[in-house]
């Protein structure tokens, strides 16, 4: 095993391995410590005031859930950025693949990421499609629901 072995097996344990340990890490203690500070604040309102309505002070700091519109305008922004960019690169591996003299496997590493790209693409527009017709009533609502609050 030479040392461009070694260096290439900490790369790959590193990003597959200990990054993802330490994202989840960071977002739960983020999370943990969120939590503390809203349990801190409303343990500090009961002590200063005993007839606070404690379930209208959670609903207020509570951040407000997205509606499905929202939701779904945001699969379709993804799907929108996933199937460019799909469609960029297996242009850009034809491209490639033109170009070039001998076998190189940049131009198939290049078609073979765009082609799962564009897959990812055509499955949030799907399901933006679908989601769309399925949820329209309690989109209609929702709606109706914000113009009364």
């Amino acid at each position: 095993m030479g040392s461009h072995d070694i260096v290439g097996l900490f790369i790959v344990l590193g990003t597959a391995v200990i990054l993802p340990i330490t994202i989840i890490f960071l977002a739960l203690r983020g999370k943990m410590a969120s939590e503390r500070n809203r349990k801190e604040i409303i343990l500090a309102a009961l002590e200063k005031n005993a007839d606070i309505d404690i379930e209208e002070l959670v609903r207020k700091m509570n951040k407000p859930e997205k509606l499905l519109k929202e939701k779904l305008l945001e699969k379709l922004q993804w799907g929108m950025l996933a199937f460019i960019l799909g469609v960029g690169m297996i242009g850009y591996g034809i491209y490639l693949n033109c170009n070039l003299v001998g076998g190189s496997t940049d131009p198939l590493v290049s078609i073979s990421i765009g082609l799962v790209l564009l897959a990812v693409g055509i499955a949030f527009l799907a399901n933006y499609q679908i989601g769309k017709k399925m949820l329209a009533k309690e989109m209609e609502a929702e709606e109706r629901n914000l113009r009364q609050a």
